[in-house]
Order: C-alpha cells, then sequence, then structure tokens
C-alpha cells in the first residue's frame, strides 16, 4: 500500500512525501508521487504520522481494565484507536493483590490484540503503594507501603510490566524502585507527598517519570519559615524527569498547559489520557474502577468527577483531544504536539527503539488526520482497523 502525497510529521517538520507499507512494516519513505503500488491511499492534504502512544490509560469506550475480562481490554483498545492510539499502556488502579494477579492474566490473554484496536505494549500498575493524603480518585482503602513479598510475586507474575507509578516517600519505595529498575522497569513518581529532597533522593533509585503533572502531587510547603519545593517544581527543575500531562483542558488549564510546553518541553513532557470507562461519553454516570468494586463518577464540564464534585475521576478524553489542545491552547506547533504523543511516550517507557517514529523497517502503526485533528485513518502492523469509509483507495 502507497500513501501517495501524504504530509509526513516527523521529529520537528513537517514533509510531503509518499510512505509504502509492505507485510506490515514501512518500507519505504520517498519523494511525493514517485511510489506506485496495487493499493494507494490518496492523502493530499492530509496529515500522516505514527499512532499516538498513550502510556496510562485505565479503559474507554464503557469499559475498564480492572472489570478483569478480554472483552473489557478489547473493547477499550478499539474505542481509543478511533481516535488514533495505536500503542497502549494499559493501567491498573489501587486493588487487592488478587484483582491484579486477574489483570496481568487477562493481559496476557489479549496481550497479542489481533488488530481491532490499539495494540498493547505492556502494563502500568498505579498503586496500590500511594500516599493516603494524594489518593486523588484512587480507593484509599487499598493503599498500602510496598512489601518486597508482594511486589516481588507481582513482578514475577508479570514480566511485561513496563511502568510503575508509587509515593517514594513510603517506607520501602526506594529499595522497590532499585528492584524494579533491576528488572527493567520505569519507576514513576504519582499520588505523593515528596518534597525535592526525596525526589532527588528518589531519582537515584531509579525514578525518572512524574505521572500526571499537577494532579495529586506535592507543591511549595513552607516548614518553620522555609519554603520547600514540591514534586511539581521538580518536573522544571530537573531535566533527567519526563513528566505525563493530561492536557484536556481540565486537569491542568491552559496557562499551566502553556508553562509546562514552554519550560518542561516536548522532548520530556508526555502526553497521557488517564482516561477511564467514559472516555468517548461526555454527560450522565459512569464507574471508576471495576464493575465489582469501583466507584461511582459524574461526567460533566468534559470530565468525570468525584460524586461530591471535589475532585476529578481520572479523565474522559481521547489523544486526538490533547493534541489539538496543545497547539491551539498550549501554543506547540503540530509536530511538537504530536512529538508528545509519539516520540516523547516511546521514550518515557524506554521503548524509542521500538515504536514511536515513522522510518522504514519499523511497524506500520499509522494514522491521517486532518486539520483540525480529527483522525481520518488508523492503521496497526499495517492493517487498516479504521476509517476506511473516508479515504480514497485505489486497487483496494
Amino acid at each position: 500500500m502507497i500513501f501517495q502525497k501524504a504530509l509526513l510529521v516527523t521529529g520537528q517538520r513537517v514533509e510531503c512525501c509518499d510512505v509504502q507499507v509492505k507485510n506490515g512494516k514501512i518500507a519505504q519513505i520517498a519523494a511525493p508521487g514517485s511510489l506506485a503500488g496495487d493499493s494507494i491511499v490518496d492523502a493530499q492534504g492530509l496529515y500522516l504520522s505514527h499512532g499516538f502512544v498513550d502510556a496510562h490509560v485505565h479503559g474507554g469506550g464503557g469499559y475498564d481494565f480492572m472489570d478483569g475480562t478480554p472483552e473489557a481490554w478489547q473493547g477499550a483498545a478499539r474505542l481509543h484507536l478511533t481516535y488514533g492510539t495505536t500503542c497502549m499502556v494499559p493501567t491498573t488502579l489501587a486493588s487487592t493483590k488478587e484483582e491484579l494477579l486477574r489483570a496481568f492474566s487477562v493481559y496476557n490473554t489479549c496481550r497479542n490484540n489481533s488488530g481491532s484496536g490499539a495494540k498493547f505494549l505492556g502494563l502500568h500498575i498505579e498503586g496500590p503503594y500511594l500516599a493516603p493524603g494524594q489518593c486523588g480518585a484512587q480507593d484509599p482503602a487499598y493503599l498500602r507501603a510496598p512489601q518486597p513479598e508482594e511486589y516481588n510475586e507481582l513482578l514475577d507474575a508479570c514480566p511485561d510490566i513496563l511502568r510503575w507509578t508509587i509515593a517514594p516517600e513510603l517506607p520501602g519505595a526506594l529499595e522497590m524502585g532499585d528492584e524494579l529498575v533491576k528488572r527493567g522497569v520505569v519507576p514513576c513518581i504519582g499520588h505523593s507527598d515528596a518534597d525535592e529532597a526525596q525526589v532527588r533522593e528518589a531519582m537515584l533509585h531509579g525514578y525518572r517519570v512524574v505521572t500526571h503533572l499537577y494532579s495529586a502531587m506535592s507543591t511549595i510547603t513552607r516548614r518553620q519559615g522555609f519554603r520547600h519545593a514540591g514534586i511539581i517544581e521538580c518536573a522544571y527543575i530537573y531535566n533527567d524527569l519526563f513528566s505525563e500531562i493530561i492536557a484536556d483542558g481540565c486537569h491542568v488549564p491552559a496557562s499551566l498547559l502553556q508553562m509546562a510546553y514552554r519550560l518542561i518541553g516536548p522532548s520530556r513532557l508526555c502526553l497521557v489520557t488517564d482516561a477511564m470507562r467514559a472516555a468517548g461519553q461526555l454527560e450522565g454516570e459512569s464507574i471508576l474502577g471495576s464493575l465489582e468494586k469501583g466507584q461511582r463518577v459524574i461526567l460533566e464540564d468534559g470530565v468525570a468527577k468525584m460524586p461530591d464534585r471535589q475532585a476529578f475521576a481520572g479523565s474522559i478524553c481521547t489523544t486526538d483531544r490533547l493534541v489539538r489542545n496543545m497547539v491551539k491552547l498550549a501554543g506547540a506547533t503540530l509536530p511538537q504536539a504530536v512529538q508528545m504523543a509519539t516520540e516523547t511516550p516511546a521514550r518515557t517507557l524506554g521503548l524509542s527503539h521500538k515504536t514511536g517514529t515513522v522510518a522504514v523497517g519499523r511497524a506500520a502503526d499509522l494514522i491521517l488526520f486532518n486539520d483540525e485533528i480529527e483522525i481520518q485513518m488508523a492503521m496497526v502492523d499495517g492493517n487498516i482497523c479504521y476509517g476506511t469509509d473516508k479515504l480514497k483507495i485505489q486497487g483496494a
């Protein structure tokens, strides 16, 4: 298949070119109009990029990964694919060890998603080792300090864990960071009251990602007259830290999106949805977490809220909305906004050698979109899984 005269978004630029896909991979990138093939997509006027990589997502389309069924995992993957996410990292919530083991079992069943939805890169474990004072929408009943017997059992049970979000000030969290690094898992700082000194120490034990910047984390505090920086400030200060950001315009307003974009920058800022099961839905009610043990939430004003409306309960956004907001609200260029949803998440996960960029020999995980960043096509491993009714395909 040839994408002819596509506006290829890669790195820091947009250039018109032809892209050939063969045997599920990108075979050639050439001058516009120079490639011919049996099946040709007229991509003139459309942008072509690597599909979005969502490194933190709990569900969507009425499903949550904590539901514990293959149908839920596949349903969420299908929903997000229609909004441009071709690769995702399913994320768990604070729960019992048994629920986590069940999630691992379902992941193992669904890990080779057959092309009907976004493909799974691995798992993100969010909790249960979180600070009670920063639990956010996580159920405080399941929060606890890390114990080697438990987290080693979980790590042994699932070799596909990519990242784990922990409050590094908890007893045992630094030793856990060492163990995660040893096993190739990325330790992340989130749902935490850590101050700058504790963040610095955590970084020495492998912590290198801030989970959803501004949400459920410490900021400047004052003790005996002296001010101490928190996690938010550390995200700006330390160049060795990546930061997730939920750019839905609700969790983080336009002014703070602008500041994060300008001062942290596209190479360290990673767009994530943190989407729960109601992603793709705008109003009504839903459940955060599993159908069996989850919490009721209210959907309004473009976000999910706890019933008392005093806190958000995960987002209902999709990745195309994040990219659109970074352009329209934060002032990012289109290549930089796409970078924050593709290349930077891949680097955050330690997978930049496999995914996140359009290059010859890489898997053909591609999307086409228009000026409004409305998805016209999504392709996973060379198979068009969404948007055939919107495309002009010759010879198909």
